[in-house]
């Protein structure tokens, strides 16, 4: 008798409160909200990303707007397709979108969102940039660095130079060049190499290589139970498993680096004074004032964005130039007539040179619009309800910049599909955030502080390739044939990797 009173009880406790409920609803002002597919019951919209996201979206696009409303799982997703719409989420309402949603990849991969990529806004993440902005990507520093820069870029080239009449995957030595400028910031000691019985070594480059792969594979992957959290527990995919086995496995590598330091440091005791970042780093670990505490988790956090950001986005975006200009033959004779006129055939390409370099730099552009790295920006989110172009966005809300739509919006770009240079000679085109068309380092608070360092490797790296030799294709491969395919991650690469020969031009005494 009392279980059913207490069943009553419940069932009318459940009637009152759907009841409420409706009467709340229907006396709440009805908001605009963004157009967009119905969702499904539980999954939402997942169905509908497939393998590259950033394609599906730019198709869902075409049929609901610029700006569109996904579910994704239980959470509301917004996705911006335009110039206008990105300027409308990174300018005019940045303050609001500029924390980032809590996902497993921030968690898993990157110590619990300490670091500048994943963590929310906040105390934390204005700590972080302000370290970097200070002590790696700072002006004085650079210019510090450029010798080091120089020096990185001959070995890369006498290197490639070594390697005349055989096959050159160029990513992988692309990969070693940018990385090794960067480390050069980072630590005094050299911790990989190409053996791992060398040095200090604890890596050899292919190792740590396919780590940083696959950071950005996992770091951009859609875990539904990030989207549907009663089923986080299953990892039905398999990528939390992943995630954690390849954080062990850099973990590994930090540890041993920091260690190390910790032991000079000791040794030297009062006479100790920071020779690199990550000093730096250990250094700020010990100051009582900082506004956040800056644990080991976070030197390690600290480290790793710049070791995946050196690695992978500056590589990644040369090997994309290199795969457009391999389809097009006229633009690397194009860029050649440029670079014997402006530097003539005695000499390499150095920093100062860039800015009377107009049609390398159009190419580049032209990469970054129609093969952007980051197709869809790291993920913005919402930390109050706003209001954007006449829609309600309400508080938690995740919003995603497709620039790989906007690059091909044909408001925007005439002839969007076609890779033209020269629709930027003789045009003031910002590349640093304020061109909403073109934002391949992101834009607001959010835009990436190493913009300088990347764009001076970037050009440099471009332009003394195509300086100091051709680009042969091999095995009967004709300039069609080269793969525009993606693959698809927080970083977007080409596929198919090509092998081609690099062919010298210039002077031997040169490399």
């Amino acid at each position: 008798m009392e279980s059913s009173w207490i069943l009553l009880a419940l069932v009318y406790a459940a009637a009152v409160a759907f009841i409420s409920k409706l009467i709340e609803n229907r006396q709440k002002p009805k908001q605009k909200l963004p157009p967009g597919p119905k969702p499904w019951p539980i999954i939402g919209n997942l169905n509908l990303l497939g393998s590259l996201p950033h394609q599906s979206l730019h198709l869902l696009s075409k049929n609901y707007g610029e700006i569109m409303l996904l579910k994704l799982g239980k959470f509301p997703v917004v996705v911006a397709s335009s110039p206008e719409m990105a300027k409308q989420f990174l300018r005019v309402h940045d303050a609001s979108f500029a924390s980032r949603p809590s996902l497993s990849a921030g968690k898993y991969t990157s110590y619990n969102y300490s670091d500048l990529v994943w963590a929310p806004y906040g105390p934390h993440w204005r700590q972080t940039r302000k370290i970097y902005l200070y002590e790696v990507f700072n002006a004085k520093k650079l210019e510090l660095f450029e010798q080091v820069r120089a020096e990185e870029m001959k070995r890369f080239l006498s290197g490639i130079r070594a390697l005349t009449g055989k096959p050159v995957v160029l990513k992988d030595h692309l990969s070693r060049y940018t990385l090794s400028n960067i480390w050069r910031i980072i630590s005094t000691d050299n911790y990989f190499s190409e053996s791992s019985k060398e040095g200090k070594s604890v890596l050899n480059m292919d190792e740590l290589h396919e780590m940083v792969d696959e950071w950005f594979y996992l770091s951009g992957v859609f875990n539904i139970g990030d989207w549907i959290p009663w089923l986080s527990s299953f990892d039905l995919q398999g990528y939390v498993k992943k995630m954690k086995v390849l954080n062990k496995k850099m973990d590994r590598f930090y540890n041993y680096v920091i260690d190390d330091h910790l032991a000079r440091k000791a040794a030297e005791k009062d006479k100790f004074a920071p020779k690199d970042f990550v000093d730096t780093l250990l250094q700020m670990a010990e100051d009582g004032n900082l506004e956040v505490e800056l644990t080991r988790d976070c030197v390690k956090a600290l480290i790793q964005n710049l070791i995946v950001g050196a690695m992978d986005t500056s590589a990644t975006a040369i090997e994309w130039a290199i795969h457009a200009i391999l389809r097009q033959p006229r633009i690397a004779e194009k860029a050649k007539a440029e670079l014997d006129r402006v530097i003539g055939r005695n000499r390499w390409v150095e920093e100062k040179d860039l800015c009377n370099l107009p049609y390398i730099d159009a190419i580049l552009m032209e990469s970054f619009r129609l093969y952007p790295l980051a197709t869809l920006l790291a993920p913005h989110y919402a930390i109050r309800d706003c209001n954007v172009a006449g829609y309600h966005i309400s508080k938690g809300t995740t919003v995603l910049i497709n620039t790989w739509s906007i690059g091909r919006d044909p408001n925007a770009w005439d002839s969007p599909e076609e890779f033209l240079p020269e629709r930027f000679l003789g045009k003031d085109v910002d590349m640093l955030g304020s061109n909403f068309g073109l934002l391949p380092f992101g834009s607001g608070r959010r835009r990436c502080p190493g913009y300088d360092l990347g764009l001076k490797i970037v050009r440099t790296a471009l332009a003394n390739l195509l300086h100091g030799f051709d680009l042969k294709l091999i095995d009967g491969m004709k300039p069609q044939d080269v793969s525009l395919e993606e693959e698809y991650g927080l970083s977007t690469h080409p596929k198919h990797r090509i092998a081609i020969l690099m062919e010298p031009t210039l002077p031997l005494y040169l490399y």
